[in-house]
Parts: structure tokens; sequence; C-alpha cells
């Protein structure tokens, strides 16, 4: 993974096989404390015409277009969405509600761009024939095998795992680490039925509790309320 900057606003960034997945940080944005700065989650508190500005900031710099930004309401489960449209209503571009819940986005159209939200909890970015995949992984999604149904949706060859909370950071959470010892292949078949055998590149070292760079719901939580970091997917520029 590399670091990339686009008009003050950075993010690490994977490449895949035809796609490039986008793991966005806190800065760049026009947010004020406590969600300075990126912040693109609405159900934190923030102010809804930041967030607005903040999202387009982030689509921006990444060369996407926001309606074409495709989401859900996270509900820690294993629910998964396919878009081959443009979603309606705007959940990204008009900062509201979304009508439905699901953990991972999925799509094979090039004009859409996948995206969930993450604190701590592993962002995992998939690639394969049938599309591009991003999917949010909280302990219930990867205990119940949403890894492994996102990576059979778009028969995934490749993946990125971003930046996470550590095990270190949290006795209770062990999946990151085991992610990390499994440096051959995602093999997160005993924890969630995942396929083994996908190259994979990882934000290893990159700890959400740890840096202040990036958002991390259990550092802050107590003070703060919840407060997300963004991860869009999309495909390579030809």
């Amino acid at each position: 993974m590399e670091w990339r900057e686009q008009n003050g606003v950075r993010w690490l960034e994977a490449e895949l096989p035809g796609a490039r997945a986008a793991f966005s940080t806190r800065i760049g944005g026009v947010s004020e404390a406590p969600y300075d700065a990126l912040n693109v989650g609405v159900l934190t508190g923030d102010e809804p015409d930041r967030v607005r500005e903040n999202r387009r900031r982030l689509a921006r710099a990444i060369g996407r277009d926001p309606a074409g930004v495709v989401m859900a309401r996270q509900a820690h489960g294993t629910e998964l969405r396919r878009h081959e449209v443009r979603q309606e209503p705007r959940v990204y571009a008009d900062v509201v509600r979304s009508p439905e819940d699901a953990d991972a986005q999925v799509t094979s159209n090039p004009d859409l761009t996948p995206l969930v939200m993450t604190a701590d909890c592993l962002p995992v970015a998939m690639a394969g024939p049938n599309g591009v995949a991003m999917v949010h992984c909280g302990w219930r999604g990867l205990a119940g095998g949403i890894v492994g149904r996102a990576a059979e949706e778009v028969s995934a060859e490749a993946a990125a795992i971003g930046p996470g909370i550590g095990q270190s950071c949290y006795e209770g959470l062990r999946l990151y680490a085991e992610l990390s010892r499994r440096a051959r292949s995602l093999r997160v078949h005993a924890l969630s039925q995942a396929a083994e055998g996908l190259s994979y590149t990882s934000a290893r070292g990159r700890v959400t509790m740890r840096s202040r760079h990036l958002y991390s719901d259990m550092y802050l939580a107590q003070a703060d309320g919840l407060r997300f970091s963004v991860v869009a997917h999309f495909p390579a520029s030809e």
C-alpha cells in the first residue's frame, strides 16, 4: 500500500487486479473537533453540511463521482448488496439515511464506487472476474462468514485489508492478528469461511487506535461518540 494525496486529502491506496482500493484518513476535511477533519459519517453529531463537503472532497480526490458511490447502513452483520445502477436515494452524495442494512457492497459496474465506513473494524476490498467488493468486517460479520460470501460473489482473486484495531489494543478482538499471521493468503476460513488462495496486501502496522491520522471508535467513543473513516473501492484507470 502507498500513501496518496490530492487537494489536501490523504489516503492509503492498494492496487488490485483491474481495481484500486482507497482507505481514507482524517486528513483533508472541514469538520471541527472532535470530528476533525475528514469525517464522512453523518450519524456522529457532526454538522450535515460539513459531512457533505467532506464526502465531496474525498470523492473528488480519488477521482470518483459522489453520485456513483453506493453504501448502506451497517449493522455488524453478514448482509451483502449488489449494485449495478446508481443508488436511489443518493445516500452518499445527499447525506441521507440508507433505507437498507448491509455490511458488504458489490458491483461490476465501473461507474459505481462501493463504500463502507470503519473506525476500528477491518475494511476488506476484493476484486475478481465478477466485480469488486468492499466489506465492513466487525467480529460478528467475520465470524458469520461475510468475507467468504463476498469473495464468492465476485470470484475474488485478490484482496486488500485496510487499517484496523490491533490485537494488543483490544483483548477481545484477535481477528486482525489472525489475518496478519497468515501471510501467504487471506485464510480466514477458520473465522469466516473465506476461500483460500487469495493474494492480498494489508496495512500492516497501521493501527487505528494508535494513529492520530486514523479514526478510532475505541479510542474516542467515550468522549466523542462514533467517528468514521471511509473506504472506497473502484476500478483502476485505463
